[in-house]
């Protein structure tokens, strides 16, 4: 039981059992009133003490290439998209979001994608006027090797 988290719910706990209203644990802690009586549910149990304060571990995609990945993934990009079977002329960070999150099973943002390609010597063009509409959605907007 290590963290800060496990320690908050304990502490307001036995404020709690010492006549402290679950308003004034939320204003200490700068929370809701809805996480304060969760805790204190938690605690309200004939479980294990470090399982009530403790969260169960989460699952999910991986947040992070590992450097093999991150090699290979620098490869791809000094590439057009069309090379790794992508329908697309240039890499962008959208396009770079869908093919980290099938070929490795990681999640990135978009503003990470972007740090990605930078990472990997790619620099972002700018459209011409005759690229796109300027909108948004068809901004043109492409990275590619310098």
């Amino acid at each position: 039981m290590s963290g800060k988290t496990p320690t908050k719910r304990l502490l307001a706990a036995t404020a709690y059992k010492h006549d402290v209203p679950q308003t004034e644990l939320a204003d200490w802690y700068g929370v809701e009133r809805r996480p304060i009586y969760n805790w204190l549910a938690r605690l309200d149990t004939d479980g294990s003490l470090a399982a009530a304060v403790t969260d169960a571990k989460r699952t999910g995609r991986n947040r992070r290439l590992t450097a093999k990945q991150y090699d290979e993934f620098e490869a791809t990009v000094q590439e057009p998209p069309t090379a790794v079977g992508i329908d697309a002329p240039a890499w962008t960070p959208a396009l770079v979001r869908r093919h980290l999150a099938t070929t490795y099973d990681v999640e990135y943002s978009l503003p990470s994608c972007r740090r990605l390609l930078t990472e990997a010597g790619l620099c972002c063009h700018r459209p011409s006027r005759s690229d796109g509409d300027g909108s948004p959605d068809q901004s043109g907007w492409h990275w590619t090797p310098e």
